[in-house]
């Protein structure tokens, strides 16, 4: 049996598609800003949702949104074992949990 999708390494990700995770928005009632935010956390290597985290908050968005839970992106990345460089430029961005 073949596998539907190859696992990619090493991918490339241009300002164009960082920038694109600005576009994402959330299919239920979680806000637009916490959801786009964690799929890129979700999707980025560390240096590219750095860069992620530039466009989002120089388009005004809110690092410090939750959701429905009452968690913010900050809180559960803080929580995974590898997250601590995403947690890392979250803080330095000013994100608060």
């Amino acid at each position: 049996m073949r596998k539907d999708k190859e696992k990619v390494l090493d991918e490339v990700w241009t300002d164009e598609r960082v920038r694109s995770f600005l576009e994402v928005r959330a299919h239920d009632e979680v806000a637009d800003d916490f959801h786009m935010l964690l799929k890129a956390y979700q999707s980025m290597r560390a240096e590219d949702f750095a860069k992620f985290v530039n466009y989002f908050v120089g388009d005004n968005r809110d690092l410090s949104t939750t959701n429905l839970a009452g968690q913010t992106v900050l809180s559960i990345v803080d929580g995974h074992r590898k997250g601590n460089d995403y947690a890392e430029i979250l803080r330095r961005a000013g994100a608060s949990q």
